[in-house]
């Protein structure tokens, strides 16, 4: 190998390296990367999608009602699941006839699919440091309601979902 070979080669290396640094330090850093796995958000997002997550959403805020949030659920391995934030620290939550009710007070679901489950569940008194979730596709989704533990810490919210990718780009934030 010749001079300008070895040059062209550590080159070529270096990009590389610094590509991947780069890529690791965004993806562990700065996004969660995530691929919807079943139809528990339909039709806000459905299996299939990819979506970037903010991880800095949160450091020096509190998450809000209805945004949709990238978690860890310890009770599944410690999967990585999407759902819609429903209740926050302190609040009572109650589900009558399929009807979210926050503090007795009924909670207005635009993005809801029109097939509910009209079941009832609750009441859940969310403890402090620890939030509430549900997907908005009610009749298929495991989510809070039907979890060991309903609640998910602070210390498992991964990110704030703020937009879809694929296979179109979709804003989920208002």
């Amino acid at each position: 190998m010749n001079k300008y070979s070895r040059k062209e080669v550590t080159g070529w290396l270096k990009t590389i390296v610094i590509a991947i640094t780069i890529t690791l330090f965004v993806n562990q850093g700065l996004i969660v990367n995530a691929t919807v796995p079943t139809t528990s958000m339909s039709t806000t997002i459905e299996p299939g999608d990819r979506l970037i997550a903010n991880r800095l959403a949160y450091r020096g805020a509190d998450p809000e009602r209805g945004e949709i949030v990238v978690f860890i659920q310890h009770e599944d391995e410690g999967k990585l699941y999407i759902k819609r934030l429903i209740g926050l620290p302190g609040e009572t939550i109650q589900i009558i006839d399929g009807v979210v009710y926050v503090d007795g007070i009924i909670l207005i679901e635009p993005y809801l699919n029109e097939n509910l489950d009209n079941g009832n569940y609750g009441p859940y008194n969310v403890p402090e440091d620890y939030y509430f979730f549900l997907g908005d596709n009610r009749c298929n989704s495991k989510d809070s309601r039907l979890w060991k533990d309903p609640y998910i810490g602070t210390d498992d919210i991964v990110g704030k979902a703020i937009f879809k990718y694929f296979p179109v780009l979709d804003n989920l934030t208002d």
